[in-house]
């Protein structure tokens, strides 16, 4: 492959490059000498699951693994226990350090369903950060002035409406862009909304004076299933990269056809020659935009599960939606006699609260053992029930 197909693999999708040029030298290097360089991005975690939102970054740092680069995974045991508002109006909640560790543990595992192991380093930045210090942290607020933190959009906005921002979410930037520091790293990814904090980075690694300036290279954020919002745990609308494989498979079936190009170019691994010509396909008739999706969809359930899994999991749902049958593997929960339907469907998390519960209920989209239900004030005596919501989100609820 050439030094010009690789760069157009790497940027295939990205937001925006900043030092492109020592990006493309580092790349050509490998492909002269066989050199590796870094490649750096940080998680932190604040939740123990990871979703195909985070997977946007993994299948990055997957490609540039794939192109000379030895990804530092760089999980922030020690940034996830203080707040970042990330473009938002106010501080994320903290964790316990406890909390922290064990969401970690998990991020260990699921990361190595994309990244090569062999060509990762997991990094802890507390192994840096704590030994830190105060003295080492008042060197490090002194290399960043204020009113360059104030060029932050969030908290140039938050400064103008006179918005409380502590002083430990200006530490948050730092900390993250000392991890440059630390670990000397080649390019660094993040989402589009990471943008300044990146560029602290940069920053931080001429302050320190290292004898590189990192690239910066940003994604976009991935939309959820609604195909507005980003995806997003808290909302719903993900697709979880340990999930199930069944549900992946139909979750992933059920976003729109046009939101599922977005899912080509940032989670697929065909070449962007292969989706034009899968998108010509569809345009002019000649593949049907539901074939496409399965693809899709087969596709990014074997990366994550196997093949033999994913085509199981399209195997069941073609007998569940094609033949109008129920599947025989129902997750099942047990709840007491009396219980009000909308509370099971927040429980069983079918519903994300009971006023949607109702809403679906109105809409005529619970159905209990295949009836449709419209009595939003139903509640259940003892017996085993099949409870459906839509076409693919079933229970088995047990009422004792």
């Amino acid at each position: 492959m050439s030094v010009q197909e690789a760069m157009a693999d790497i940027t295939r999708g990205m937001g925006e490059c900043i030092g492109l040029e020592y990006l493309q030298s580092l790349v050509a290097k490998f492909y002269t000498t066989g050199e590796r360089f870094s490649a750096k991005a940080g998680f932190d975690p604040t939740a123990p699951d990871l979703h195909l939102g985070h997977a946007v970054l993994l299948n990055k740092l997957a490609t540039l693994q794939k192109h000379g680069a030895k990804v530092q995974f760089v999980i922030g045991d020690f940034t996830a226990t203080i707040g970042d508002p990330s473009g938002k109006s106010e501080t994320r909640k903290t964790l316990s350090f406890e909390e922290v560790l064990t969401n970690a543990k998990t991020y260990e595992q699921q990361v190595f369903k994309i990244l090569d192991p062999a060509l990762t380093e997991v990094c802890f930045n507390s192994k840096w950060l704590s030994p830190l210090g105060a003295e080492g942290l008042l060197v490090l607020t002194s290399k960043f002035s204020v009113a360059r933190m104030l060029e932050r959009d969030d908290f140039e906005k938050r400064h103008k409406e006179n918005k409380p921002i502590s002083m430990v979410e200006f530490m948050y930037p730092l900390l993250q862009g000392y991890d440059s520091v630390a670990l000397q790293s080649d390019i660094e990814l993040g989402g589009n909304d990471q943008k300044f904090n990146l560029l602290v980075g940069r920053f931080l690694q001429r302050a320190y004076g290292l004898s590189k300036e990192q690239s910066v290279l940003t994604m976009p954020l991935l939309e959820g299933l609604d195909g507005v919002a980003k995806m997003s745990k808290s909302l719903g609308n993900y697709i979880g990269v340990s999930e199930e494989a069944k549900s992946m498979y139909a979750k992933l079936l059920s976003i729109s056809d046009a939101l599922m190009w977005r899912y080509y170019e940032l989670l697929s691994s065909k070449t962007s020659a292969e989706i034009a010509e899968l998108k010509m396909g569809v345009e002019k008739g000649a593949l049907h935009p539901k074939a496409a999706k399965e693809n899709l969809a087969l596709e990014i359930t074997a990366r994550l599960h196997s093949k033999e899994q994913a085509q199981g999991a399209k195997a069941a749902f073609d007998l569940i939606f094609s033949q109008k049958q129920i599947p025989d593997d129902l997750a099942q929960m047990e709840f007491s006699a009396g219980v009000w339907i909308a509370q099971v469907l927040k429980e069983a998390r079918l519903c994300p609260s009971t006023s949607q519960a109702r809403r679906d209920i109105r809409a005529g989209g619970v159905k209990i053992d295949q009836e449709v239900l419209l009595d939003e004030q139903f509640h259940f005596s003892a017996g085993t029930y099949v409870v459906q919501v839509g076409k693919r989100k079933f229970l088995k609820a047990i009422i004792r």
